[in-house]
């Protein structure tokens, strides 16, 4: 395959990343060039504020070193500038006179901080913070000299601060409204943080509005519209940034407040992207590195030809990165006249804890001294989850008590911004040996962005190596063919593009050349989870709407005709007592799923039973979604059975053509009575007088298993909703052979209804089951003629 030409124009934080997210999923589709303007490797801007503070130096905060592009056979061009875009001959141009073509280019030119127009702004000791550059003029001004002004109270204002208190220089932080960080704290928390910084030795003037910088060619102080004046050796300004759009603008691509981007990230112009900082989604523009990296997770899926959703916005939440001050805020934090409260305020120590509930859903919430509840916050808001009244008492408890590491489950996230889970962490110190907070980083990418969860890691570091720790994850390869588990294996057959089982045996150097009776059907299901088109043969089956026939041990054949729901007619029972007798099938049987079967059939005689019968055959083979048994149960009971009846045909006929993971058993039943053994089948449901029970994860076999409820629907449209759901999200995460209540143990029934109560999710499983559904059932029609 010829390989595409992808520019990215911006070499930080979010461009990057979305770079190492397409070498992810396709390392071989694309040649890459990368164009920065500045003359470093690829780092985290957002800790330039711990090197200010001397917690981190330069180097320790490079992401990729010049080695990691050239590993990836990436162009990369430091310190060159583009000037223009040509989108329709697909040329960029920059200021070294050098011209690159692109078949799909990626605009990620970041934000640059705002100056304000104020008389004085070009005089020396004037200084932004925002690049290595800006970091080592304030290191340099601080070795000659010793009162500082920051203008600015918001988040990067307060970190430069902190970092020049460090530097010895004496500091007032000026700002224009009443309360510190005013738009992520309410008035408690900015309060309690003035208070902690004022003892730290920061002096404020808040509610002053600068006229003036003064001195002659240097910066002597400040003069403020209300008079009064402060002295100043150096300014820093630090009252936000704009996005930088000023390259896209002139290339004739939309802008507004930032590049315009429809929810494929995608501009104006068709093949030309953005992310970051310069992205305006929606209305949207974000700051923060979390939804920055999720914009490139999307991007990378969209250009790489994968499915996606696309991008639907993100959570916004702060963490201020300050020694000694942990203060964290999400989502909508002030109450109003739809909104309730509860909060904790510990003055003696320090510790102020609020959230806020909407329909008893948190939709925001403040934290100060204590914060290790912020990525658990930020999980519930994101997922909308109704909380009880005991997890909203467990917020306010103290950090060492219900919100220690160890009673975190292992898929809860540690790090957000890298979405990096507590179980990868361990599975990642267990099998490489990780012990240090550092090691953790360069491993797993965890705590390496914004940095707030540092402290989290640490504590689970802390939990790994004590005697209370007990948790292991175990690698279970796929087969002995191979040491690679099955999630390993999906993983290398998406990175590598591979799209037969040999080359996956012969790329993933498997022990057996031609592999086993358990990895190359688990191999055909994947290919067939990954690429729709995916198409195999078995020759124990004819698999098409009108030809299921399953080749039995003494040669002949049985049929099956289909009959949804269990029910026929009279027509149809007629069809297939004449075949039986002009074919002498003589063993005609009712099967537990409430289905004839004959048995028995010749082989020569197969077309002619097809076209006599003239119905669609039910294929009982392999692994798929097998008849729904239902219940008549007139002996028992006299309650309404159509209802049910009815649900299990539609059901039926949405999953026909569906390969899965094991076969999945369905039981409906039309009342209590669980005449179909509901609770006992892979997925279940029962009637009852306020809507229907759905139980998930039941056996009936030499063991019998009762399900877990899953839920209770109200509605035979929200039945049909939440079922197609289950399967498909069982489809898409289950190792190949794994029965459905092996697979709920491992992933816990909390995290599916999870997603499957998120509405957009489960439509998204739906609509993903429907597509594989309707492109089976052609590629069946087309087999059949």
């Amino acid at each position: 395959m010829v390989k595409q030409n992808l520019v990215l124009i911006g070499n930080g934080m979010a461009g990057v990343n979305c770079v190492e997210e397409i070498l992810k999923n396709n390392p071989n589709q694309y040649n890459i060039t990368v164009f920065g303007s500045e003359p470093h490797d690829n780092y985290n801007r957002i800790l330039l504020s711990t090197v200010l503070q001397g917690d981190t130096k330069v180097d320790d905060i490079t992401i990729n070193s010049s080695a990691w592009y050239e590993k990836n056979d990436i162009t990369l061009y430091k310190g060159e500038t583009v000037l223009h875009v040509d989108t329709e001959n697909k040329i960029v141009k920059t200021d070294q006179d050098r011209e690159v073509q692109f078949d799909k280019l990626i605009f990620a030119t970041g934000s640059k901080p705002f100056v304000l127009p104020l008389p004085g702004a070009d005089k020396e000791g004037v200084i932004t913070f925002r690049t290595i550059e800006d970091c080592e003029k304030i290191i340099n001004v601080a070795k000659n000299h010793k009162k500082a002004v920051v203008i600015g109270g918001g988040l990067l204002g307060l970190e430069a601060a902190r970092g020049l208190l460090n530097l010895g220089m004496e500091v007032d932080v000026v700002h224009i409204a009443g309360n510190l960080m005013e738009r992520q704290l309410d008035t408690t928390a900015a309060k309690m943080l003035q208070l902690e910084l004022e003892n730290q030795g920061m002096k404020f003037l808040l509610e002053k509005a600068t006229e003036e910088i003064i001195g002659d060619k240097r910066v002597e102080g400040l003069r403020f519209k209300d008079g009064s004046t402060v002295e100043a050796d150096a300014v820093i300004m630090s009252v936000g940034v704009k996005p930088n759009i000023q390259l896209a603008k002139e290339s004739g691509i939309e802008t507004n407040r930032a590049i315009v981007v429809d929810d494929h990230l995608e501009t104006s112009v068709p093949n030309i992207y953005a992310v970051g900082e310069c992205v305006e989604h929606r209305g949207m523009v974000y700051g923060l590195v979390k939804p920055l990296y999720e914009q490139g997770r999307i991007l990378a899926e969209e250009i790489c030809g994968k499915e996606s959703k696309g991008y639907q916005g993100s959570t916004l939440s702060t963490q201020l990165k300050i020694s000694g001050v942990d203060v964290f805020s999400v989502g909508q934090f002030h109450e109003d006249e739809t909104t309730k409260m509860i909060s904790q305020y510990d003055e003696l120590a320090g510790v102020y804890k609020k959230i806020i509930l909407k329909e008893d859903k948190v939709i925001g919430a403040v934290l100060f001294g204590d914060t290790k509840a912020g990525n658990k916050l930020i999980d519930i808001i994101s997922k909308q989850k109704v909380i009880t009244d005991e997890e909203k008492m467990i917020f306010l408890q103290s950090s060492d008590q219900e919100f220690a590491v160890g009673s975190m489950e292992q898929t809860e996230l540690i790090c957000n911004c890298n979405a990096v889970t507590k179980g990868t962490i361990i599975e990642s110190c267990q099998t490489e040996g990780l012990t240090t907070v550092e090691e953790v980083k360069k491993c797993t990418k965890a705590s390496s962005s914004c940095g707030g969860c540092k402290p989290l890691v640490s504590d689970l570091l802390s939990y790994i190596q004590s005697d209370d720790f007990d948790e292991v994850i175990e690698k279970v390869p796929m087969c002995s063919c191979t040491a690679l588990t099955d999630e390993e294996v999906v993983a290398e057959i998406q990175m590598r593009n591979l799209k037969s089982v040999h080359e996956v045996i012969t790329e993933l150097h498997w022990d057996k050349e031609k592999g086993c009776s358990t990895c190359v059907p688990a191999l055909h299901y994947y290919f067939g989870m990954i690429y729709p088109e995916y198409e195999t043969k078995q020759e124990s089956l004819y698999f098409n709407e009108r030809m299921n026939a399953t080749r039995q041990s003494d040669g002949t054949y049985s049929l099956t005709p289909q009959m949804y729901g269990g029910v026929t007619n009279a027509e149809e029972l007629r069809k297939i007592a004449d075949v039986a007798a002009k074919y002498s099938i003589k063993n005609v049987a009712i099967t537990s799923e409430q289905r004839i079967h004959l048995t028995g059939v010749k082989e020569n005689d197969l077309r002619n039973i097809w076209k006599d019968l003239d119905m669609q055959l039910s294929s009982t083979f392999g692994n798929t979604v097998q008849n729904i048994k239902t219940c008549i149960g007139e002996t028992v009971c006299k309650c309404e059975k159509e209802t049910a009846l009815q649900l299990a045909a539609k059901l039926e006929r949405r999953t026909d053509y569906l390969v899965t993971p094991y076969r999945i058993k369905m039981g409906i039943s039309a009342c209590l009575h669980n005449g179909a053994g509901s609770t006992t089948k892979d997925i279940g449901v029962i009637q009852i007088d306020r809507g229907w029970e759905i139980y998930v994860g039941g056996s009936s076999g030499r063991n019998p298993l009762a399900g877990q409820l899953l839920c209770v629907a109200e509605t035979e449209q929200e039945v049909i909703d939440l079922i197609i759901g289950f399967i498909e999200y069982y489809r898409q995460t289950a190792k190949y052979g794994e029965r459905s209540w092996d697979w709920i143990d491992r992933v816990s029934i909390l995290h599916i209804r999870e997603v499957l109560f998120d509405v957009d999710l489960r439509q998204e499983l739906i609509t993903s089951l429907d597509s594989d559904s309707n492109h089976n059932k052609k590629v069946v029609e087309k087999a059949a003629y």
